[in-house]
Protein backbone atom coordinates (compact mmCIF):
# COMPACT_ATOMS: atom_id res chain seq x y z
CA UNK A 1 0.00 0.00 0.00
CA UNK A 2 1.11 3.76 -1.07
CA UNK A 3 1.39 6.04 1.76
CA UNK A 4 2.51 9.93 0.72
CA UNK A 5 3.13 12.27 3.83
CA UNK A 6 4.16 15.91 2.81
CA UNK A 7 6.02 18.89 5.23
CA UNK A 8 7.79 21.63 4.96
CA UNK A 9 4.69 24.45 4.53
CA UNK A 10 4.14 26.81 6.88
CA UNK A 11 3.93 30.85 6.51
CA UNK A 12 6.49 32.79 4.48
CA UNK A 13 7.25 36.52 3.33
CA UNK A 14 7.51 37.49 -0.24
CA UNK A 15 11.11 36.46 -1.37
CA UNK A 16 11.50 33.80 1.11
CA UNK A 17 12.07 30.17 0.58
CA UNK A 18 10.67 26.63 1.86
CA UNK A 19 11.76 22.99 1.13
CA UNK A 20 8.66 20.72 0.62
CA UNK A 21 9.12 17.02 1.33
CA UNK A 22 7.11 14.08 0.88
CA UNK A 23 7.94 10.68 2.04
CA UNK A 24 6.70 7.88 -0.11
CA UNK A 25 5.91 4.56 1.74
CA UNK A 26 5.49 1.62 -0.35
CA UNK A 27 6.30 2.93 -3.56
CA UNK A 28 9.31 1.79 -6.11
CA UNK A 29 8.23 4.02 -9.03
CA UNK A 30 10.08 7.09 -10.32
CA UNK A 31 6.38 9.21 -11.58
CA UNK A 32 5.92 11.44 -8.68
CA UNK A 33 4.42 15.15 -8.78
CA UNK A 34 3.53 18.00 -7.28
CA UNK A 35 0.00 19.92 -7.40
CA UNK A 36 -1.13 23.00 -5.68
CA UNK A 37 -4.91 24.15 -4.79
CA UNK A 38 -5.65 27.59 -3.68
CA UNK A 39 -9.17 28.02 -2.26
CA UNK A 40 -12.23 28.14 -4.93
CA UNK A 41 -9.85 27.16 -7.63
CA UNK A 42 -9.28 23.76 -9.30
CA UNK A 43 -5.70 21.83 -9.06
CA UNK A 44 -2.80 23.14 -10.81
CA UNK A 45 0.29 21.14 -11.54
CA UNK A 46 3.35 22.31 -10.56
CA UNK A 47 5.99 20.34 -11.25
CA UNK A 48 6.41 16.67 -12.31
CA UNK A 49 9.34 13.86 -12.12
CA UNK A 50 8.79 11.36 -15.81
CA UNK A 51 9.64 7.83 -15.85
CA UNK A 52 12.06 8.88 -18.51
CA UNK A 53 14.49 10.93 -16.47
CA UNK A 54 12.72 14.23 -17.89
CA UNK A 55 11.38 17.03 -15.54
CA UNK A 56 8.27 19.44 -16.55
CA UNK A 57 7.51 22.78 -14.74
CA UNK A 58 4.43 24.80 -14.60
CA UNK A 59 5.84 27.81 -16.43
CA UNK A 60 4.23 30.08 -13.69
CA UNK A 61 7.44 27.96 -11.22
CA UNK A 62 9.94 27.96 -13.59
CA UNK A 63 13.27 29.65 -12.41
CA UNK A 64 11.82 29.28 -9.00
CA UNK A 65 10.69 25.94 -7.95
CA UNK A 66 12.84 22.43 -8.40
CA UNK A 67 11.77 19.05 -8.04
CA UNK A 68 14.03 16.14 -6.77
CA UNK A 69 13.62 12.85 -5.80
CA UNK A 70 15.89 10.52 -3.54
CA UNK A 71 15.88 7.88 -0.70
CA UNK A 72 12.41 7.51 -1.44
CA UNK A 73 11.39 11.41 -1.06
CA UNK A 74 10.26 13.46 -2.99
CA UNK A 75 10.88 17.53 -2.87
CA UNK A 76 10.47 20.84 -3.95
CA UNK A 77 12.56 23.62 -3.64
CA UNK A 78 10.43 26.64 -3.69
CA UNK A 79 12.35 30.24 -4.02
CA UNK A 80 11.44 33.83 -4.33
CA UNK A 81 8.07 33.07 -3.22
CA UNK A 82 4.98 34.96 -4.00
CA UNK A 83 1.59 35.49 -2.88
CA UNK A 84 0.06 33.78 -6.15
CA UNK A 85 2.12 30.48 -4.66
CA UNK A 86 -0.05 30.68 -1.68
CA UNK A 87 -1.99 26.77 -1.88
CA UNK A 88 -2.58 23.64 -0.38
CA UNK A 89 0.56 21.83 -2.15
CA UNK A 90 -0.21 18.20 -2.72
CA UNK A 91 2.52 15.46 -3.71
CA UNK A 92 1.05 12.49 -6.42
CA UNK A 93 2.69 9.31 -7.77
CA UNK A 94 1.98 7.07 -10.25
CA UNK A 95 1.35 3.53 -10.87
CA UNK A 96 2.86 3.35 -14.20
CA UNK A 97 5.25 5.72 -15.83
CA UNK A 98 3.60 8.54 -17.09
CA UNK A 99 5.14 11.02 -19.76
CA UNK A 100 3.78 14.89 -18.46
CA UNK A 101 4.46 16.74 -21.66
CA UNK A 102 2.01 19.52 -20.28
CA UNK A 103 1.70 19.82 -16.43
CA UNK A 104 -1.75 21.09 -16.84
CA UNK A 105 -3.06 17.96 -18.12
CA UNK A 106 -0.97 15.46 -15.88
CA UNK A 107 -3.59 15.16 -12.57
CA UNK A 108 -5.64 12.16 -14.27
CA UNK A 109 -1.94 10.22 -14.90
CA UNK A 110 -1.56 9.95 -10.68
CA UNK A 111 -2.72 7.12 -8.33
CA UNK A 112 -1.97 8.11 -5.18
CA UNK A 113 -2.02 11.32 -3.39
CA UNK A 114 -1.21 13.22 0.20
CA UNK A 115 -2.88 14.91 2.10
CA UNK A 116 -1.12 18.28 1.51
CA UNK A 117 0.56 20.67 3.14
CA UNK A 118 -0.45 24.39 3.45
CA UNK A 119 2.08 27.28 2.34
CA UNK A 120 0.97 30.84 3.06
CA UNK A 121 3.00 33.38 1.58
CA UNK A 122 2.22 36.78 2.32
CA UNK A 123 3.23 40.40 1.05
Amino acid sequence: QVQLVESGGGPVQTGGSLRLSCAAAGYTGNSMAWFRQAPGKGREGVAALNGDGSITYADSVKGRFIISKENGTLYLQMNNLEPEDTAMYYCAAASTPVRAGNVAYAEPLFDYWGQGTQVTVSS
